[in-house]
């Protein structure tokens, strides 16, 4: 008999960023996608506590049966439209995948979007993390031809957006 895991969501803490540092690197070197221009290089990726103490950010920590499997968050990234943040940094450790955590965490991040007053969602990813991009169209999430705003993560090709309000 399989049992559910037993897992708690809750903001980010100093102490995680250690951790939350090395499943994000760990996850992109597994999916073959650790270049430059992704998080993978980004040096805000060491310390997402501070980065995300900006207002209309929040990044939520995944933890099951006690350990810090993922997370994933909002943030303003510069340039976007008008009350627009972005889906960021969405991440989760290979035996946390699959039981519908990151469901329940995208839409953890929808609310937090929605209670910072934006009215859609953009986000960047790529093509080896296939698996995430079926559930971002899933949710909502539409393609673009381009990138919004000025994320700094040139090595991301699939761009996404979604209404918050319909």
């Amino acid at each position: 008999m399989q049992t559910t895991p037993v897992y708690t969501i809750r903001s980010i803490e100093k102490e995680d960023n250690e951790r939350i540092a090395f499943i994000i690197r760990s996850v992109l070197a597994e999916f073959k996608a650790n270049r430059p221009g992704t998080v993978y290089y980004d040096p805000t990726t060491d310390d997402l506590f501070t980065l995300f103490q900006a207002q209309g950010s929040a990044y939520f920590i995944v933890e099951m049966n006690g350990e810090i499997v993922g997370g994933s968050g909002i943030f303003p990234t510069p340039a976007l439209p008008h009350a627009c943040c972005e889906l960021v940094k969405l991440y989760l450790l290979p035996h946390a995948r699959g039981k519908g955590i990151a469901k329940v965490l995208i839409q953890k991040c929808f609310d937090a979007a929605t209670q910072n007053g934006y009215h859609s969602m953009y986000l960047e990813t790529m093509p080896e993390l296939s698996t995430a991009v079926g559930l971002y169209q899933q949710l909502g999430f539409n393609y673009l031809q381009g990138p919004l705003g000025n994320s700094g993560h040139f090595g991301c090709a699939i761009w996404m957006l979604k209404d918050l309000d319909g």
